[in-house]
């Protein structure tokens, strides 16, 4: 019996990467365009990098299983 390979979602292996503790590290959305309206302590941290949430983790590392 051969086991089965899973597509990674193309999607996904843009925009997420998987740590070596195993957590999911994305980029904060909202900082391409009409940043002039956006407070500067707002767009100072969204410069920082996310982790998914425990709640969204195991749905994410579904999406990119060889990542």
């Amino acid at each position: 019996m051969s086991k089965v390979k899973i597509k990674t979602h193309s999607g996904a292996k843009k925009r997420f990467r998987v740590t070596g503790t195993g957590k999911v590290k994305f980029q904060h959305t909202n900082k391409r365009h009409r940043l002039i309206s956006k407070g500067h302590k707002r767009i100072r941290t969204l410069r920082n990098d996310a982790y998914a949430s425990d709640a969204d983790l195991k749905n994410v590392k579904r999406l990119i299983p060889y990542k």
